[in-house]
């Protein structure tokens, strides 16, 4: 029986296309990552969180959502396949500026009395990894956001713009629109106050405790770079502003576009009880802010 020589050009052609069928075989299809997967600085998920909900006067519903970007940078994911809620409207409000680490209570959905029972769901997809959550009147997640009954908190108040309309607790709507163009400051005036808590919560030794009261202004949306400035503050992507009394006042903070399109900004007025107020899903306060930048 004869040597039966291959020509090297179809050996090639054989072994090039061998690497692209075993690299389509490979592909990693998406997925869900482990609850307790080691988060990584890049290439990772972003989990949408359920946080609580609660029943409003009218009795409509609250739901709180929030989430946890995986990364240690942050990510953009637009309206859409990729980032959208359901059944029917894609758009609830969510975010498509995804800030690294957990970030609790970044928008709500108000849910109509007759549709109480009614169970939403928000889908991600980034990085080749799929991430969703269902949410409803589930009791177990029922919660004050306007009141902790262990120290009597409260949110804190806020204001945007001198004739703003004063809001507390979970986001609603939007406090403001501008117009603005790339590259020119605008100007955000935001006032904030708190009142005292019933009962104050003891120091541990060693243990600085934050500020009583703080605004922190962050991207939510939009297609470009933002960066806050603010006197004898540190101008970035994020800005906060420090009260040493409860009594607060008025911030200036200057927010800059490097590309035009429609944004969303957020300002967030917390306490004491810090970020996710402890796990009792109180006591913040956070506006929404929309800004059309011309080019």
């Amino acid at each position: 029986m004869g040597l039966r020589v291959i020509p090297l050009a179809l050996a090639l052609t054989t072994m090039v296309a061998g690497v692209l069928l075993a690299s389509v075989a490979g592909a990693q299809p998406p997925r869900t990552p482990l609850a307790l997967e080691p988060s990584g600085s890049t290439g990772e998920a972003v989990w949408p969180a359920y946080e609580a909900w609660s029943r409003n006067e009218d009795g409509s519903l609250t739901l709180l959502v929030g989430y946890y970007n995986r990364n240690d940078i942050a990510v953009d994911i637009p309206i859409g396949e990729d980032n959208h809620m359901g059944p029917g409207v894609q758009d609830m409000g969510q975010p498509t500026h995804f800030l690294p680490g957990r970030n609790w209570g970044v928008f709500s959905i108000r849910v109509p009395a007759d549709q109480a029972e009614r169970k939403l769901n928000w889908t991600l997809r980034i990085n080749n990894q799929l991430a969703e959550v269902d949410f409803w009147a589930n009791p177990p997640y029922f919660a004050d956001p306007f009141l902790n009954l262990a120290n009597g908190n409260v949110p804190p108040i806020v204001k945007v713009g001198p004739d703003g309309e004063e809001r507390q607790g979970p986001p609603h709507g939007i406090a403001a629109n501008y117009t603005t163009t790339v590259g020119e400051p605008l100007t955000l005036l935001l006032t904030v106050r708190d009142q005292p808590l019933t009962i104050e919560p003891e120091q541990r030794a060693g243990r600085r405790r934050r500020s009583p009261l703080t605004v922190t202004w962050k991207k939510y949306r939009g297609p470009g770079n933002v960066t806050f400035e603010a006197e004898e503050v540190e101008a970035g992507p994020e800005l906060t502003h420090d009260f040493d009394e409860l009594t607060g006042g008025e911030t200036m903070t200057s927010v800059t576009f490097d590309a035009p399109g429609q944004y969303r900004l957020m300002a967030t007025g917390n306490d004491v009880s810090g970020d996710g107020g402890g796990g009792d899903q109180c006591c913040w306060t956070t506006a929404h802010v929309d800004v059309t930048v011309n080019p």
